[in-house]
């Protein structure tokens, strides 16, 4: 079964070795874990999985291999019919009221208490506070209310669901969309430009073997490490419209910090100005002025910027248009300086590119970048990487 596990997990994409398969079985054997299923999850899980993006492939992985143990973890599989959870009205209650609504105690208690009533139920049922239903006060259903309960299917309301249980679509891999941190490393590797810099401090096999031949004795060489020599200056839009793809941008750094060395980051709001900043709980009080950036990075330092480009139009053509302070010259006129000391630039933008004609600032943002504006996708940053490239 172990066997059967590794072999899943690599058609899953997930980089499961040999080394990582015998650590287990040593974990096993010193008996690191209770032997129960849940245990046994998390430890291979903490064996196998280096990439949180990998977490949701781990999980369907080992629900195929793992079958007849998932059910440890809570209640065995039942059929609820889909009408049964869809809701018709919320119960909405006063304090008094939830105070008054009891919890059903421990984790063991809920969850058998659900397997009987999975068993005995025969119809649907709504605002009821016993049966599996929605709208009431029942420890199991959705949109309802329960200090402490088993959210099935809907949307969680109170946040306080004890467990999930609902039904997961996966679709297609589709390359116009965001995938995570491993794809975008993949895209950013097409910006490498290789060079050998610094101490020579790794070992040179091939000098090494043909000096020795040659010598008659052991000659070794010794050469610098190989990194990749490409220069970026990454400037990140943060707050406002930009907090629904926090996670997205937070995936391009993590990924942008592991494969370059020489990187610089910066944040800004809706469009730089005259200063920027690295910390966004000081970022009022430690600011870095533009014109510090501008003349301590060298002109070969590729420029990204991250950013919706949505904002008032003034904020980009007017001074004194930002949205935080007066800025005593307009944004257009520091985008300007920017682009023509780093003739490498690129836009990156979270937002669908079929939405962009409907924001004026972000035409007047694409036009100031000559139309290097990129959508935050696979295949847009697959584009950007090719722009950047073709800048010398």
């Amino acid at each position: 079964m172990f066997f059967n596990f590794l072999d899943e997990l690599r058609a899953a994409g997930i980089p499961a070795s040999l080394k990582e398969h015998l650590l287990l079985l040593e974990a096993l054997d010193r008996d690191v874990i209770d032997r129960t299923p849940e245990q046994f999850y998390f430890l291979s899980r903490a064996v196998y999985v280096k990439d949180e993006g990998l977490l949701d492939r781990f999980d369907q992985v080992f629900a195929k291999v793992f079958k007849g143990l998932a059910t440890s973890y809570g209640v065995e599989t039942a059929d609820i019919p889909l009408d049964w959870l869809k809701a018709v009205a919320e119960n909405y209650l006063t304090p008094e009221e939830m105070e008054a609504i009891k919890s059903l105690g421990s984790w063991d208690d809920i969850m058998e208490t659900l397997k009987q009533r999975l068993a005995e139920q025969e119809k649907r049922h709504q605002g009821g506070n016993k049966w599996i239903g929605t709208g009431g006060t029942s420890p199991y259903g959705n949109s309802g209310y329960n200090p402490e309960g088993v959210r099935i299917g809907g949307e969680g309301k109170q946040k306080r669901a004890l467990k999930v249980w609902d039904q997961r679509d996966f679709k297609n891999l589709d390359n116009t969309k965001e995938l995570g941190t491993r794809n975008i490393k993949i895209a950013l590797r097409r910006l490498r430009r290789f060079a050998r810099e610094g101490a020579a401090d790794e070992l040179d096999l091939d000098a090494t073997i043909e000096g020795t031949a040659r010598q008659g004795w052991l000659d070794i060489h010794m050469r610098p490490e190989r990194h990749n020599a490409v220069k970026l200056l990454l400037f990140l839009d943060v707050g406002g419209s930009m907090d629904p793809f926090i996670k997205l941008c937070e995936e391009l750094f993590s990924a942008a910090t592991s494969e370059f060395k020489n990187l610089e980051f910066f944040y800004f709001h809706n469009c730089p100005y005259e200063g920027v900043w690295k910390d966004n709980r000081r970022r009022f009080s430690e600011r870095t002025p533009m014109w510090d950036v501008l003349h301590k990075y060298g002109h070969d330092y590729k420029l990204v910027f991250v950013g919706d480009a949505s904002m008032s139009p003034y904020e980009i053509t007017h001074p004194g248009g930002s949205v935080e302070h007066f800025n005593e010259e307009s944004g257009a006129v520091w985008l300007h300086r920017l682009t023509t000391t780093y003739p490498a630039a690129v836009w990156l933008n979270p937002v669908p590119e079929q939405q962009w004609g409907y924001s004026q600032s972000v035409r007047i943002i694409r036009e100031l970048m000559t139309d290097r504006m990129y959508p935050l996708t696979l295949t847009g940053l697959d584009d950007a990487m090719r722009e950047l490239t073709r800048k010398r």
